[in-house]
């Protein structure tokens, strides 16, 4: 198996969110907190070939993404800065290209069978309701039945199907089966000094680790690698932090055969692995 750099995508801003669709599509949100200012793209996942870039709303740093559902995004503001809570939805299209509908009279929750479910504050509690998924129009009105809309949120969590993606866990000596990546991680863990946890996945028989290594003058460098599990050896690496002052956490995850690696939290490298 070989490991082959497909393409790299940076805008030199704080890459945030890396969000993969059913469509073979990659959204990227990217934020620079000293401009306030937030910014989407979208990519062809396998090539890398840009959708759209540089999506910005009317709101420029309090937005974010709720979910996309059939090409389709969709965006919420804040009800204030620096507090979590989300209010309205707005509906961008990423085929068309713009934005199709949007309402401030709702808030996200989720969306199950094609139909963005919502609910308006109230008073005292609040009232739910469902909207259609592409044009925003009211579907029914679900008054204040929490339980009936907790079942139906907790039916869309449990049929969401994550098979296609490896994410990294942290590596614990003794726990995982296979002899040899324990002893490799635990021999790495011995001739290196390591701040914080290995974290590896395993794809096939490819071990993909990284770790944070003490540097110069007491910074991190976080470096990332590929090994083959039965022979040790390296089929890829690269330095992802070279120096940080903090661990710097979910630096790599896979959906199929993609390796996606954050570096320095600016930089997109998306890899192939193949036969």
């Amino acid at each position: 198996m070989e490991i082959i750099e497909e393409y790299t995508f940076s805008n030199d801003r704080q890459i945030w969110r890396l969000l993969p669709t059913d469509t073979d599509k990659l959204v990227i949100e990217e934020r620079n907190p000293e401009t306030k200012e937030v910014f989407f793209n979208c990519l062809d996942i396998n090539s890398g070939v840009k959708i759209f870039s540089d999506l910005q709303l009317d709101e420029k740093f309090w937005v974010g993404i709720e979910a996309i559902h059939k090409d389709i995004i969709y965006f919420h503001r804040f009800v204030k800065p620096d507090m979590p809570g989300h209010k309205d939805i707005i509906a961008f299209d990423i085929s068309a290209g713009e934005f199709i509908w949007e309402t401030t009279d709702y808030s996200f929750l989720f969306i199950k069978d094609d139909l963005v479910y919502c609910f308006k504050s109230l008073f005292e509690g609040k009232n739910y309701f469902s909207l259609r998924y592409n044009t925003g129009e009211l579907q029914d009105e679900l008054g204040n039945n929490s339980a009936v809309i907790n079942s139906l949120m907790e039916q869309t969590r449990s049929s969401q199907n994550f098979d296609d993606y490896i994410f990294p866990e942290s590596f614990n000596p003794g726990i995982i089966d296979n002899e040899n990546i324990n002893n490799y991680l635990s021999r790495l863990q011995k001739e290196v000094l390591i701040a914080g946890k290995i974290d590896y996945a395993l794809y096939r028989n490819i071990l993909l680790f990284n770790y944070h290594e003490f540097y110069l003058n007491g910074k991190l460098r976080n470096n990332f690698k590929a090994i083959e599990v039965d022979s040790g050896k390296i089929l890829f690496e690269e330095t992802l932090n070279k120096e940080s002052n903090v661990l710097i956490p979910d630096s790599f995850f896979m959906r199929e055969n993609l390796l996606f690696l954050l570096r320095e939290k600016s930089a997109l490298v998306v890899c192939s692995l193949k036969d």
